[in-house]
């Protein structure tokens, strides 16, 4: 029995990846809190919240990390420009510093 390989190319996930220095933990917290909503519309899910624990090669200066799953990254691309996350941006810009990288897999 042959596998049926599937119609057409299928689209690939992309995530985000956060790397984080908080300045500010109540307004960091007041932030983090209202992200999930946002990522709804694009079916974005976070997988990975957490803080260093070991550092095994190199030195990296960010204490925190997020990665975010979406279904491409046009998805990646409208929940960032999007007016509801665009609006959490200033918060965020008081609370951490905070690298976001989209990768596409």
């Amino acid at each position: 029995m042959s596998a049926t390989p599937p119609a057409g190319p299928a689209a690939a996930a992309a995530y985000v990846i956060g790397h984080i220095v908080i300045k500010d933990p109540d307004t960091w917290l007041a932030y983090r809190n209202q992200v999930p909503a946002t990522l709804v519309p694009w079916q974005g899910e976070i997988l990975v919240r957490g803080r260093r624990a070991v550092e095994l090669a190199g030195h990296s200066p960010f204490t925190d990390t997020v990665v975010i799953r979406f279904p491409d990254t046009a998805a990646v691309e409208g929940w960032y420009r999007s007016p509801a996350y665009q609006a959490l941006i200033p918060l965020r810009e008081r609370a951490a510093e905070v690298v976001l990288v989209g990768y596409a897999m």
